[in-house]
Parts: C-alpha cells; sequence; structure tokens
C-alpha cells in the first residue's frame, strides 16, 4: 500500500507457449520462471496482493508454491490472440466478485525476469 492506495501485482502466465513449451514453469537461474515476480512482488514494499492468471494446473501449483494467488482464465483469454487487457478484466472482475478492490495494478510478466524489486518500487512511487 502506498498513500492509502491498494495494489495488486498481476502476472499473466499461459500455459501454451508454442515458442518454448512450458517456459513459465522452466528453471532459470535456480528457480521457475514464473518464481521470479511472484519473489520481486513478495519483496515490493507495497504490493498488497499477488495474483497469477493462467490456464494451466502446473502454473498455478508453481504460482501457489510461491505464494501467488491464482485465477483461472478461460480457453479464449490463453490464445494465441488473446489480449493481455482482457486478461487484466478479467482478473479484475473475479477479484471484483468477492469484495477485492485494488487502486493500482502492477502488470509483472513472467518473461521480463531482469527488473528489480527496486525498479518496481521506484516505478510505484513515481505512478503515486
Amino acid at each position: 500500500m502506498i498513500e492509502d492506495k491498494k495494489i495488486l501485482a498481476l502476472t499473466p502466465a499461459r500455459g501454451g507457449s508454442k515458442g518454448l513449451p512450458g517456459k513459465n514453469i522452466r528453471q532459470l537461474c535456480g528457480k521457475p520462471l514464473i518464481a521470479w515476480p511472484i519473489t520481486l512482488a513478495d519483496e515490493s514494499k507495497y504490493i498488497d496482493k499477488i495474483i497469477v492468471s493462467t490456464d494451466s494446473d502446473a502454473i498455478a501449483d508453481v504460482a501457489r508454491a510461491y505464494g501467488a494467488g491464482v485465477i483461472m482464465r478461460p480457453a479464449e483469454l490463453a490464445s494465441d490472440t488473446a489480449v493481455v487487457a482482457d486478461v487484466i478484466r478479467h482478473a479484475l472482475s473475479v477479484l471484483d466478485a468477492s469484495g477485492e478492490r485494488y487502486d493500482y495494478i502492477v502488470l509483472l510478466e513472467a518473461t521480463s525476469p531482469m527488473r528489480t524489486v527496486d525498479m518496481i518500487d521506484a516505478c510505484i512511487e513515481k505512478l503515486a
């Protein structure tokens, strides 16, 4: 939380990668690719909740093992033509239905693992 604003970290991770099958659960420097955004979000001073949106039970299992919540998304939001904005809307609608609302969303894609927690927090501070 920053300035009384609740912050959600959202990582979209579909199971159907064609270029590198299973990439989101493959090891990168000692942990699965999907674990990188989760662990960084967990280290953030500001992020209140971490969610992975996926269509894959294997990705969901790894995400939960690293402490993230999981929202299972429908197949049409996990296709090659799916748009990340639609994935975000779906996740927000699921959270909203359970009474959870967030002021800011931080999109942390698993395929950008070289960011640091300082970068994430600096972006949130700039936004606030």
